[in-house]
């Protein structure tokens, strides 16, 4: 039996490695099942090499690419203060609290990240994806996650900009640019509800808001991250909105992104092998 343990050993020594991306979507407080899924790759082994993310998905990605585990997001979640986080939650809140907050776990710029981070936003002038990557990382994380009409734009070298949702939603594209070889995307929002479902009361104030709104969703917002992602998790995360940040709703979504990456292991893996089989084997030294 050691002998074939040995074997086995060796084997996996000259298995070519293969570089992995996680592109973490948008969805507000949906972003709670973002680490639900990072609770089960932790268990299942795998960790990432390239990660990319877009609104709460940046946060979550920088927290990541920082070193930080899923346990420790949590428990950056619940030194959050929800009253005062939801007083926020008024029309073109300025940011910068939330910078303040975000600058006692993410100080300093990019480059004093572990892996290769990038985050999404949306130029409010010409209303195209822009891929951050350098500069104060804090403020990149909020300009990737003004969402309108709850924040402002903010502002980085004279240029205003907003939620990467409204132009890369899941930004799977950028982790292969940057040299991902299998990419697993994580869709916060693959069953938001059609507005057929709304009320006429909502659908009143979506078009409200849609007017006042100074960026637009592109075509390919989200579609561009489906065609790059080898395997694109997607939470069933219909009941809750993107403001849900009661206690209850928090634990739920935590575990329906666990269940879902769980339940999508073996895509991943198959994923990896495909592009390992492609690859020269390394010669033992």
């Amino acid at each position: 039996m050691a002998l074939l343990e040995k074997v086995r050993a060796l084997f996996a020594r000259r298995r070519p490695s293969v570089v992995l991306g996680l592109a973490l979507g948008s969805g507000g407080a949906k972003g709670m099942a973002h680490l639900g899924a990072l609770k089960a790759f932790a268990e299942e082994g795998l960790s990432f090499s390239v990660v990319t993310g877009t609104s709460i998905g940046s946060i979550v990605g920088a927290l990541y690419a920082k070193g930080y585990s899923w346990a420790d997001m949590t428990s950056v979640v619940d030194s959050v203060d929800r009253g005062e986080f939801a007083k926020n939650l008024r029309p073109f809140a300025d940011l910068s609290p939330i910078e303040a907050f975000l600058e006692q776990y993410l100080e300093g710029d990019f480059s004093s990240l572990a892996l290769p981070f990038a985050c999404c936003a949306t130029d409010g002038g010409s209303n195209e994806c822009v891929v951050l990557r350098e500069g104060k990382l804090a403020r990149a994380l909020t300009a990737s996650s003004a969402i309108p009409p709850f924040f402002r734009g903010v502002d980085i070298g004279g240029r205003k900009y907003y939620d990467g949702a409204f132009s890369n939603a899941v930004p799977a594209d950028v982790c292969r640019e940057m040299g991902a070889e299998v990419v697993v995307g994580i869709d916060l929002s693959a069953y938001a509800r059609a507005d057929a479902e709304k009320g006429r009361v909502e659908r009143w104030v979506g078009s409200v808001v849609g007017a006042i709104t100074p960026v637009r969703t592109l075509e390919d917002a989200k579609t561009r991250g489906y065609r790059a992602a080898d395997v694109m998790l997607r939470p069933n995360l219909y009941d809750f909105r993107a403001t849900s940040i009661d206690r209850a709703a928090v634990d739920a979504m935590f575990e329906i992104g666990y269940m879902e990456a769980k339940s999508r292991m073996e895509e991943i893996r198959k994923a990896i092998a495909d592009v390992q089989k492609n690859k020269p084997r390394r010669r033992l030294k």
